[in-house]
């Protein structure tokens, strides 16, 4: 009978020691140093998280950036060979019906003739050589090759219809390698020379990040208030309005 009742208070002993909640470290126990030191490390640790945290959005803004300007390229790009299409079947269709209405009149066509072959080529060139410096980046991912090609690129059609993405991509690889003088000279090309373009507004964020890192606070401000002006409820404005409020905190 002991002997059971012995047993009995041993297996009551170990369930109680297993149910037993493991010791929860106290942050208002031990003495003030103690008590500073888990305060720190536990600000420490929040601040790291933060960091983390906007770091990752950071890249996701980005990603979203090039995501948009891609597409938007794209779209641009079907417009145009829509256009030139329609262009040639256009002078096609005059071309054919001056040769059946007089035949005398082929000679004269000839140099107009000559004139838009020459353009079509021109333009066919211009396109390729943008298409091949947007390659470097998002199919190769030679980024320091694409620098070298968007300046070309540049500096050969200037007034191109790709001009301003083209400036605007040659700023957004020098902002990635921090070369931030020249990055925010193209940036600013876009913004002043292509009011019309569909990418003023991001350039405006980034000259504004370029202020940020830079250590012009009051100027990426400004930078940031023109985008939520200019461009409300557009995707750059978002990031603007998330940009001053992180300048805030």
């Amino acid at each position: 009978m002991k002997r059971a009742v012995l047993i009995t208070a041993m297996f009551l002993g170990a369930g109680a020691a297993v149910a037993a909640p493991a010791p929860v470290e106290d942050i208002a126990g031990g003495s003030g140093d103690d008590r500073l030191a888990r305060l720190e490390r536990i600000v420490k640790s929040r601040q790291q998280g933060e960091l983390e945290m906007q770091r990752r959005l950071d890249t996701l803004q980005q990603e979203v950036l090039e995501l948009r300007g891609l597409t938007e390229q794209q779209n641009y790009q079907i417009e145009q060979m829509q256009q030139r299409q329609r262009q040639l079947y256009d002078d096609v269709a005059n071309l054919s019906s001056k040769a059946s209405a007089a035949p005398a009149a082929s000679a004269a066509t000839s140099i107009p003739s000559a004139a838009t072959a020459n353009a079509a080529a021109s333009s066919l060139s211009e396109t390729a050589s943008y298409e091949s410096a947007v390659n470097l980046v998002l199919k190769e991912r030679k980024y320091d090759d694409a620098i070298p090609a968007f300046r070309a690129f540049i500096k050969q059609y200037p007034d191109s219809v790709y001009a301003a993405n083209a400036n605007y991509w040659l700023g957004q690889l020098l902002f990635n390698k921090s070369e931030f003088a020249e990055a925010k000279q193209a940036f600013n090309t876009v913004v002043v020379r292509f009011s019309d373009s569909n990418k003023r507004g991001d350039s405006l964020v980034k000259l504004g990040m370029i202020a940020e890192k830079t250590g012009d606070k009051a100027g990426a401000t400004q930078y940031y208030q023109q985008v939520v002006k200019d461009y409300a409820n557009s995707a750059a404005a978002r990031i603007a309005q998330q940009q001053l409020a992180a300048i805030k905190v």
